[in-house]
């Protein structure tokens, strides 16, 4: 995978052009026995050709639109696109409107330069940790696909449009874990930032008190980079910071139950690194974390914001048929929670944020797991039982960020040849930039690309 600053000085150097990157993209799009067809619902190769013939114009008269134009990047079929439908990943939107303009993230990319390939393929409607879609089909992990791993979810066809080099990073979005899940799985980096940092307009939405939007991509500062871009920030900080005497904390509360050995191995030797460099590591209790169960007892706030949005929908039984069953299930657990619940948990969200922020305030950042175990196969979760088992897993220890309305980045810390595990930064609300800025530092120790 190569980083948008490699990118930037080969086009800067005139070793490469956009339409050249865009040839080669498109190229492992559509390899006969590649995982395109399942990556991408729908792109535009005429499109996408035309704008890299442009920025390669603009360029070579000195006048691109910055460093990053004609670079090509996907987009989750959440997204509106001007003059597109956005079917979030389901059928049960394909009659609907076109979308009349771009959501601000898209148009910001847009304005940037980069070149839009495609909308990827998700989980239907954002709605699980696993990237299994019914519709389209599941795009496999690139790691032992002769095996059909799962992908992880809902950004699956951003990260496999990644790491497969069909786009040179992907729009995506956060609700708990979408980013962070396939970015662990696959081998990538995910970042979830704080939710307000970037506007979700023109997102379709699946709890608008826990949706972020956030981008994965080959490296930390790829994702610092499209960060800046999304957040409209007018200049890009050096994402750079020195590790020694930097605090971080390890809850010892649900986040490390139940992890395969892979994950544990690859967890105890990123923290035996960062000890070594001088990261002042802390066991806490954290105690708190095992409130979680009970407070999403009834499903949490995901799944009544969802049903309130899909309500209408599931409401007939011709449109509900178009639900993959098992998102649809999910839906329709809305139905437990009534106003009182809702108000409640509202109420009990903001009593845990004020008790954990307090408790984490000594700490430059929460380490753990990003997700417990690596990658099943596809044919393991056909039984509906394990699907459920697996996807209350994978989104365990990502969610609570969510929650907490904070911002948290996953890095890959596997041994290399392995299959991928993720080390996930935790930071509280507002503390993006710091986080993106340790989060590098200490990405150059624990991740494989960096010691190949």
């Amino acid at each position: 995978m190569r980083t948008l600053a490699q990118l930037v000085a080969d086009l800067e150097g005139r070793r490469t052009s956009s339409r050249a990157l865009v040839e080669e993209c498109l190229a492992r799009i559509e390899a006969p026995a590649g995982e395109g067809a399942r990556v991408f619902v729908k792109y535009d190769a005429t499109r996408a050709l035309a704008a890299a013939d442009f920025h390669d114009r603009m360029r070579g008269l000195g006048a691109p639109a910055s460093p990053f134009a004609g670079i090509p990047i996907s987009i989750k079929d959440l997204f509106d696109i001007r003059g597109e439908v956005t079917t979030a990943g389901s059928i049960v939107l394909r009659d609907a409107p076109a979308a009349e303009r771009d959501a601000p993230a898209v148009a910001r990319l847009r304005a940037a330069g980069f070149i839009l390939l495609g909308r990827t393929n998700m989980t239907e409607f954002a709605f699980s940790g696993l990237g299994i879609n019914s519709h389209h089909g599941t795009p496999l992990n690139p790691h032992e696909r002769q095996i059909g791993r799962i992908p992880g979810g809902s950004t699956s066809g951003g990260a496999v449009s990644v790491t497969d080099g069909m786009a040179y990073a992907a729009l995506g979005t956060d609700t708990g874990g979408s980013c962070r899940i396939p970015a662990a799985l696959c081998g990538t980096v995910g970042f979830k930032p704080t939710a307000r940092r970037v506007p979700r307009d023109g997102a379709f939405p699946l709890s608008p008190s826990l949706d972020s939007i956030g981008p994965l991509a080959a490296s930390v500062a790829d994702c610092a980079t499209l960060d800046s871009v999304l957040s409209g920030e007018s200049e890009l900080s050096d994402v750079e910071w020195p590790l020694a005497g930097v605090r971080l904390a390890v809850p010892q509360s649900l986040v490390l139950d139940g992890l395969d050995e892979h994950v544990a191995h690859s967890f105890e030797r990123s923290l035996s690194k960062l000890a070594a460099a001088g990261v002042r590591i802390a066991d806490i209790p954290l105690a708190e974390l095992k409130q979680l169960p009970d407070i999403n007892r009834k499903g949490g706030l995901v799944t009544a914001e969802a049903y309130a949005i899909h309500r209408e929908r599931v409401s007939t039984d011709s449109s509900a048929a178009l639900y993959d069953p098992l998102v649809l299930n999910r839906v329709l657990r809305g139905r437990q929670q009534d106003a009182a619940d809702y108000l409640e948990l509202l109420r009990t969200r903001a009593d845990f944020r004020r008790r954990v922020d307090a408790v984490l305030a000594p700490y430059d950042a929460v380490l753990m797991p990003t997700v417990p175990v690596v990658a099943p196969p596809l044919a393991q979760l056909q039984p509906q039982d394990e699907y459920t088992r697996m996807n209350v897993l994978m989104l365990r220890n990502p969610s609570i960020a969510n929650f907490l309305d904070g911002c948290a980045i996953s890095v890959p810390c596997h041994e290399a040849g392995t299959l991928p595990a993720g080390l996930m930064l935790v930071s509280t609300y507002g503390t993006d930039r710091k986080l993106l800025a340790i989060a590098a530092s200490v990405e150059r120790l624990v991740t494989p690309a960096w010691h190949s």
